[in-house]
């Protein structure tokens, strides 16, 4: 999948996070039943290790209230593709 492909998705999964701040009444319900959806997809998106444990980061973040606000499909497409990648370079120049 192209990376500015998994940029908007994560754009998307990030905005869809904060529907529970959004609409009230729903939010908690919200949370529930999108925190397990935004683990799976945030696996789907990114594989390996790295991806799972983003996995795992999400749910968490998505269920616990208050803390939707962090966009984590978007720090996760700036990990991979900035922060790695970077990193990367580095230790290839060396």
């Amino acid at each position: 999948m192209n990376k500015y492909k998994k940029l908007g998705l994560g754009l998307l999964f990030d905005a869809l996070g904060l529907v529970s701040f959004i609409i009230p009444g729903i939010g908690e319900f919200s949370d529930v039943v999108w925190a397990p959806i935004s683990a799976w997809l945030m696996t789907k998106l990114y594989a390996g290790k790295a991806g799972k444990v983003a996995g795992v980061i999400t749910f968490v973040e998505e269920a616990l209230p208050g803390f939707d606000v962090i966009p984590s499909f978007t720090l996760m497409w700036l990990y991979t593709y900035v922060i790695k990648n970077e990193k990367t370079t580095k230790e290839i120049e060396r």
